[in-house]
């Protein structure tokens, strides 16, 4: 029970004797205002005469002059169109439903224009599990405004004309008839251009298409392929899940292209006494990992060995496997609740091997599981990575006269790129297609900018039977040109890419409306699309699942094993120059702008490694030196992570990029060094470095410390076997000495008035469903246009994130059982060793929470009766409201607010050199929202429930005439949230889902006792323990 569990955000806060973490707790003002960073010369200041009454002058006339100013109209200079466009209308936003899939990314989406403008991605949510549910898809929009995008083509390291690229590469592929011609591309998923590149080897018949992902899922496509005959990725639906099984894959991250979340959440909603088990083996604490409901840290080559042993426990003996008592008992449990779940059951896995994949497969074929959809297979990854040591050596021969990279960065993410870039100079004629001048096209000679995704027109095969279109949101910003634009206009085809795609869609999916299509972004289509390759299909083959064992079980699992990941935030590193991505806290280890080694506590202190806070949010931390065969990378930052499996540690790809990118943005270390054989587990050795590195760790910033009911869970038993006061009673006060509920009427000091007059907005968050994904976090950034302050302010705990997602740790053991234990305790010697490991969670056994946290717009707001000028005050509609010219920055407010969610403006974040992100220059400032005021310096900011929306939603609906109907009423979070965490609406309209979910059991306030009755509402988490 919630009441019973012990959290804890960080290592040093179960260090009771810690003296900065204690201070940090009890700091209401996380530091000393810095007066002398915008005063000016502090000696100066020391040596001034002003008197005491010359300064009470000098404020007064200040506030006045305040005062005035605000009263004052701004001066805006304004060009108006001559003759209105009829489909513009100023000030109302347009959508548009295109798609993004840039190779790594794929989902369909809904973007919102002003003014022709792109400012935000929303869901689409006609696609189901493929729309924007990722942080890096609602990012995306960023990207278009980058400033280090190409602006237009070169040739040879000079600005050049498209005639004049067309003219030389046309010449140099027919000075290529004799040697061969390499497209060396992305995975596109496109119909059309598996076309394109179809009568592009028509033409020129030397060519070869290669397809690189930069992170690989050939294992899994030749498993499969194998099996089933095609190349493509099983897909799932875990809503229907009885039982998941994971060795190493997290399927709720970046696994296989991601998107599994939305249906894995849906059945974690205990319904009707019923949900999902989860158990998961892995050795980085991932996402899945802090979702699941038993979690076993095991090293790469132990969860081989795992994946064999569920094997002969469920198919047939494949190999003998030695797996320690631990273990053993999770996997037979994890077994017999496979059985017991039957065709309702799934087991996956992200060791990268062929047989690995292929032993997957037929366990799910043993249990006839329903939860995988062979039939309509993935087809966003495509790539053959095995074909680029080949490549390399035919390059390195002289015997490429061309090669054309597309939608790639092989320069950078290639673990041999070295070879690769002195490989290129003996290619005739190299031609990157490319938005920016990263690291491959600074080697190429021809390099042809190419247009953001929504400037672009395209269709993708996202699974066999489900199809989406591409469609521009906007005129190119500069001179580029698509990829496939320029390779039609190479084959002198006279069409454009538009109607290349048209024909194209009449051709494969006759009878359906190409408008109508367009429109809804994505469409199914049962019939078979003719793809580029389709001659190299082959028939399944036979599994030798004894092979296959040995194999696995070869690994002796004596070293030090990484596995390599990619970050929800930054990925692959494609978005590496996106600030809101950069400054987006890891939902696991809450660090921003940094790539780290992740390290058991076990082995940190086996080298010697610490971390330790020296202030809120500014985490100190060792270096360590890390080596893979003859690859060594120096001084990597260690970060101790709870739950990591001891014998191994994690480092993050897509950070250490150093081309096309800002110089705040070159964060990190290029782990893609040591991405050997296109395999995320290696065998590694490590050794202490010198110095001390300075994390952005944002994990003990505006903590409610010393409080019980922040987080409350209960298991699956309990929750259907007890009554709800006993895993979710209601906090209670004393009131003439007599226990009473805070809910009482009798307890509350305030008038009460009618709230029920009108609307009167409610969010629910549903613990169960938010799985950390932080996707809500960047929609709130480009709503609200919150800005980015970088890593040095982080550090100062100066990040001005609206929304936070906490994630608390719990131990398996409960106070409780502490409390029995100190029982047991006598005599000072056996008190201080026996005390100290009560505050000594297991080092494996680490249960995960992920809470967002925004304003909680409480009908009785500590923050509104301190506030001196009543910038802060409370609406009809349940809304805390912010008045921004009214407030002078006194952080009463932020000081008396007990959930910590209020951010000061200490600098001016926009037009701002010291703080050169996207709002400093004016192609990044496109993005922001009109509807919404971008902040000066000394004002107090903070949640607003998205007001701009709600209030458009009210006046559309007066505007038509109708009522408001439930969920048309959002906010940009609730909005970006696939999973169903989070839930907003109007409690006066009773039939509402926002009141389903107040009335739910589970349904409880943050910090209920002390009164302040919050509008945001959250729902207990219930684990299913239950072992079979």
């Amino acid at each position: 029970m919630s009441s019973e569990k012990k959290y804890w955000k960080s290592e040093a806060q179960l260090d009771e004797n810690n003296p900065e973490v204690q201070s940090l707790e009890n700091n209401e003002f996380v530091e000393h205002i810095p007066t002398d960073e915008f005063l000016g010369n502090k000696e100066k200041l020391e040596n001034s005469k002003t008197t005491r009454r010359d300064f009470l002058k000098y404020v007064g006339f200040s506030t006045a002059a305040a005062s005035l100013a605000a009263c004052e109209g701004p001066v805006v200079k304004s060009i108006p169109y001559v003759v209105q466009p009829d489909r513009l209308v100023p000030g109302v936003a347009d959508y548009y439903a295109t798609t993004i899939a840039n190779g790594y990314d794929f989902a369909s989406v809904l973007v919102k224009t002003r003014e022709g403008r792109p400012i935000k991605i929303d869901n689409n949510t006609s696609a189901k599990d493929f729309t924007a549910g990722k942080a890096r898809v609602h990012a995306s929009v960023l990207d278009l405004y980058d400033i280090k995008r190409l602006q237009n083509p070169q040739i040879e390291g000079r600005d050049a004309t498209w005639s004049e690229f067309d003219e030389k590469v046309g010449i140099e592929l027919n000075l290529a008839s004799t040697k061969k011609i390499v497209l060396l591309t992305q995975t596109f998923a496109s119909p059309s251009t598996d076309r394109l590149i179809k009568q592009f080897k028509e033409k020129y018949p030397n060519t070869e298409h290669i397809v690189y992902d930069s992170v690989s899922e050939e294992a899994a496509l030749k498993a499969f392929q194998g099996k089933f005959g095609y190349k493509a990725l099983p897909n799932y639906d875990f809503s229907k899940a009885a039982t998941i099984v994971s060795v190493g894959a997290d399927f709720l991250g970046d696994w296989q292209g991601g998107g599994f979340d939305a249906s894995y959440s849906r059945g974690r909603e205990p319904k009707s006494g019923k949900m999902s088990r989860h158990v998961q083996f892995e050795a980085n604490m991932t996402l899945s990992g802090g979702n699941a409901d038993k979690r076993v840290a095991t090293k790469p080559s132990v969860q081989k060995q795992v994946l064999v042993e569920i094997y002969n426990q469920i198919v047939s003996n494949a190999g003998s496997t030695e797996l320690n008592a631990k273990t053993q008992k999770a996997v037979d449990s994890a077994v017999n609740s496979l059985k017991k779940g039957g065709s309702k059951s799934v087991l996956i896995t992200g060791i990268q091997d062929e047989g690995a994949q292929r032993m997957a497969l037929e366990i799910n074929a043993a249990l006839a599981s329903t939860i995988i959809d062979t039939d309509n297979a993935r087809m966003i990854r495509q790539g053959e990575n095995s074909k680029i040591d080949r490549l390399i050596e035919e390059m390195q021969s002289g015997q490429i006269g061309v090669l054309m990279t597309a939608g790639i960065n092989p320069v950078y993410s290639l673990p041999n790129s070295e070879e690769f870039t002195e490989a290129m100079q003996n290619v005739d004629a190299t031609v990157a297609f490319s938005m920016k001048l990263d690291e491959t096209a600074t080697q190429a000679k021809y390099v042809a900018s190419t247009p953001h995704y929504l400037e672009s027109w395209g269709d993708v095969q996202l699974t066999k039977k489900t199809f989406s279109l591409i469609q521009p949101t906007i005129q190119p910003l500069f001179d580029t040109r698509q990829f496939e634009e320029c390779l039609l206009n190479i084959i002198s085809e006279s069409t454009d890419y538009y109607g290349f795609i048209k024909e194209t869609f009449n051709q494969n999916f006759g009878g359906l409306s190409w408008n109508q299509s367009l429109h809804d972004g994505t469409f199914t289509y049962e019939s078979e699309v003719n793809k580029e390759d389709s001659e190299e299909e082959t028939i399944s083959s036979a599994f030798n699942a004894s092979s296959v064992a040995r194999q696995l079980l070869a690994h002796s699992g004596d070293n030090l094993e990484l596995t390599l990941y990619t970050k929800t935030s930054i990925g692959d590193g494609q978005q590496s120059n996106n600030p809101w991505l950069q400054e987006m806290p890891d939902p696991i280890t809450r660090t921003s702008w940094d790539n780290y080694i992740t390290i058991a506590k076990s082995d940190a202190e086996s080298l010697g490694l610490k971390n330790y806070n020296v202030a809120d949010g500014a985490l100190n931390g060792d270096y360590v030196n890390l080596t893979l065969g003859e690859t060594t990378i120096e001084n990597i930052p260690a970060f101790i992570q709870p739950g990591q499996a001891p014998g191994s540690i994690g480092l993050a790809l897509g950070y250490g990029k150093t081309e096309s990118i800002q110089e705040e943005m070159q964060v990190g270390h290029n782990a893609f060094k040591l991405y050997k054989d296109f395999n995320t587990h290696q065998d590694v050795s490590l050794s202490k470095g010198t110095g001390v590195h300075e994390f952005a760790c944002v994990q003990l910033h505006h903590t409610m410390m010393g409080r019980r009911d922040i987080v409350k869970e209960t298991t699956l038993e309990i929750f259907n076997t007890s009554e709800k006061d006993s895993w979710n009673k209601t906090p209670e006060v004393s009131l003439n000495h007599k226990p009473t509920k805070v809910t009482s009427p009798d307890v509350d000091l305030w008038q009460e008035f009618d709230r029920e007059i009108g609307h009167h907005f409610n969010l629910s968050i549903d613990l169960n469903s938010c799985t950390g994904c932080g996707a809500c976090v960047i929609a709130c950034h480009s709503e609200n246009n919150v800005p980015v302050v970088g890593k040095h302010e982080v550090r100062k705990s100066r990040d001005m994130h609206w929304l936070r997602i906490d994630r608390y740790y719990s131990s398996e053991d409960s106070l409780q059982g502490d409390y029995e234990k100190k029982d047991n305790i006598s005599g000072l010697s056996e008190s201080l060793s026996k005390f100290a490991e009560l505050e000594e969670p297991s080092e494996t056994d680490v249960q995960v929470i992920f809470q967002p946290v925004m304003c909680q717009h409480c009908n009785h707001a500590p923050c509104e009766t301190v506030c001196p000028v009543a910038a802060t005050a409370h609406s009809r509609q349940g809304q805390n409201h912010m008045t921004y010219n009214r407030c002078v920055g006194t952080r009463y407010c932020a000081n008396n607010c007990p959930y910590k969610v209020r951010r000061f403006n200490w600098f001016q974040y926009s037009q701002n050199d010291e703080f050169d992100y996207h709002m400093n220059n004016d192609l990044g400032r496109m993005v922001l929202n009109p509807d919404v005021t971008v902040r000066s310096r000394g004002v107090m900011e903070k949640c607003s429930l998205c007001i701009q929306m709600t209030q458009k939603t009210i006046l559309d609906a007066k505007r038509d005439g109708r009522e408001i109907k439930d969920g048309e009423f959002q906010t940009a979070c609730s909005a970006a949230c696939d999973k169903g965490a989070m839930v907003f609406g109007d409690v006066n309209d009773k039939e509402s889902k926002v009141v389903e979910k107040r009335d739910d059991d589970r349904m409880y306030h943050l910090l209920e006792y002390l009164g302040t009755k919050p509008n945001v509402m959250y729902q207990t988490k219930v684990r299913n323990t239950t072992e079979a």
